[in-house]
């Protein structure tokens, strides 16, 4: 981030120089002052987790939908074709996070390969980023430090108030509680803090930069002590989840006001 001008990721076609003296890549060009990346050149199965994690890290920088540029792209092969879904499906439960496609062909990828049906394409820029505002949203960067998880809070408060969602705002505290708690007791990283809502929902996630996963294995006994933070967050949310990017991984959870009303009751 804040570089002056496009970050580019290159994704090499194949190993064997000798055969391919020239080798296609797939190029990824992402200009910070736009929701709009840029691909270019041959996208295979041997590219693809390069620009999946090029795309979601994209997608941790910048809130709000992205639209992918496929205007210079040839998608060689199903595996390549796919990586525009993965994505989409991992990222459909953060806060304000979505992936379109502008792709002049729609119908294409290539002769009679039709686009992915679950990623939405348009046939202009124009029309992609129509259907991609920027979405309400708040965020924070934080410390890893003891009263991280108190502003964590407090953000929390707010975007409730302002959404007008204040069944969830006890169930959203806890579950940022314990997720920023997590990041402060083992990856001890900086992390960013976001929350938005969506259909009734309110999504929250927190990104770190630790490779280490969280893990739940269900009920703990009473005699361990500590080891209940994802048994929190998995009692107060709908559902709840971990997606890894390059540099660490984004914990996520979506609170729905009928699950609380239903617990209440």
């Amino acid at each position: 981030m804040g570089s002056d001008g496009p970050d580019e990721f290159t994704v090499p076609r194949g190993q064997n120089e000798a055969a391919m003296p020239t080798r296609e890549r797939c190029l990824v060009e992402v200009d910070e002052s736009s929701s709009v990346v840029r691909l270019t050149g041959v996208l295979d199965a041997a590219g693809a987790d390069a620009v999946r994690n090029a795309l979601l890290a994209r997608l941790c920088d910048r809130p709000g939908p992205m639209v992918a540029d496929l205007t210079g792209l040839r998608v060689a092969d199903p595996v390549g074709r796919g990586v525009f879904a993965e994505v989409r499906r991992e990222v459909a439960d953060w806060p304000a996070a979505d992936l379109l496609l502008f792709d002049p062909a729609v119908a294409g990828f290539g002769g009679a390969d039709a686009a992915p049906a679950d990623v939405p394409a348009w046939p202009t820029l124009d029309d992609a980023l129509a259907v991609a505002p920027l979405a309400a949203v708040l965020t924070i960067e934080l410390a890893p430090t003891v009263g991280a998880a108190r502003q964590a809070r407090e953000l929390v408060a707010t975007g409730c108030q302002r959404w007008e969602m204040p069944t969830l705002a006890e169930p959203a505290c806890i579950a940022i509680t314990e997720m920023v708690n997590n990041v402060v007791a083992h990856a001890r990283t900086p992390m960013t803090i976001r929350l938005a809502p969506r259909d009734s929902a309110l999504r929250v996630a927190v990104r770190d930069h630790s490779p280490r996963r969280p893990s739940f294995a269900g009920l703990a006994p009473p005699t361990r002590a500590g080891g209940r933070g994802m048994l929190l967050i998995d009692t107060v949310a709908n559902r709840w989840g971990s997606t890894p990017v390059p540099d660490g991984k984004v914990v996520w959870c979506v609170l729905r006001p009928e699950d609380e009303a239903a617990a209440l009751g």
